[in-house]
């Protein structure tokens, strides 16, 4: 039988695989730094393999994170034994900047600096989303 990721070795490997596309680093050039193949990194993104602590030291070494930064907003064990996580509106921002195009938005939109443009940006997406959502 075997046996699925825990959350948070999936929501770990989500912050990894997210900071990596952050920087701009490719799943074979982190496996290079860190002695390892890319289909390894694959599997510590997926949370397929669990990531050790000192390995979980270097990665945060190279992409120029503290080691906590893969832990902020992870699943908690609540008393009753179920897991959830901190903030769940938390999930949005996760997801945007778990894409290549959704960190390319983020950064193009944060350069803009005139807020009644930015407010024009966000209602453009907007009535593109609802003019794709109607049959």
């Amino acid at each position: 039988m075997k046996k699925s990721p825990v959350p948070v070795d999936r929501y770990v490997g989500n912050r990894l695989r997210m900071r990596r596309i952050l920087v701009g680093m490719s799943q074979e050039k982190l496996g290079e730094a860190l002695d390892l193949t890319f289909q390894q990194v694959q599997k510590y993104e997926k949370g397929t393999n669990r990531i050790s602590a000192s390995r979980l030291q270097h990665v945060a070494q190279i992409l120029g994170v503290p080691v906590t930064f893969f832990f902020e907003g992870a699943p908690q064990d609540k008393p009753d034994g179920q897991t959830g996580f901190a903030e769940p509106a938390a999930d949005f921002s996760f997801d945007l900047l778990s894409t290549p195009e959704g960190i390319q938005l983020a950064k193009a939109f944060l350069t803009i600096t005139d807020p009644k443009l930015r407010r024009r940006v966000v209602d453009l997406v907007q009535t593109i989303v609802e003019g794709s959502q109607r049959p």
